[in-house]
This record gives C-alpha cells, structure tokens and sequence, in this order.
C-alpha cells in the first residue's frame, strides 16, 4: 500500500511506516515531495536500483573527463579545432 503524508503526520505517529509499503513526504504548503519512506522488505531491490544509477553517473562523468584528457595530453597532436571536428563527423556519420 502507498500513501502521501506530510513530516508532521509521520512525527505524530511514527508507527504508521509500519502499516505501508511505500510513504511519499510531501510539503503540505507547496505541495511537493521532499522525500519517500520505503519499507525494509524492498530494500535490496531499491539499493540495487539506486547503486546502478549512481554507477552510471560515474561512468558518464569519467567518460567526460578523458575526453578532455586526450586533448590535455596532446593525443591530438597539432591538429586545428576544424580538423578534429572533421575527424568527429567522419568517425560518426560515415560508420
């Protein structure tokens, strides 16, 4: 079972984390969630889930940063801004 309950609610009565599977807090002046309550019997799954999205920004950030590298390092060598742009384009498009 799921519900939407403000930080106050729960304060008030903190034994009603028990009775649902999934809690959303909302903000009940602005109406927006700050956060969700899930219940421990999902929290393998939800650990899981969540490491493998924190992996995949770590990937995506690495993979930014050696791009960068490549050029700092001068993998490039002499090569003009419109050479390497070139380069690109063909690498891309003509695969």
């Amino acid at each position: 079972m799921t519900k939407k309950m403000g930080i106050r609610e729960i304060i008030r009565n903190f034994s009603v984390i028990d009775r649902y599977d999934y809690i959303e807090v909302e903000d009940k002046k602005t109406h927006k969630i700050k956060g969700i309550f899930i219940s421990g019997k999902y929290l393998d799954e939800i650990r899981e889930i969540v490491k493998k999205i924190i992996e995949e920004k770590k990937k995506k950030e690495i993979e930014e940063i050696l791009k960068f590298a490549g050029i700092a390092n001068g993998e490039f060598g002499e090569k003009t801004f419109q050479e390497l742009k070139a380069e690109k384009r063909k690498k891309y498009y003509n695969e």
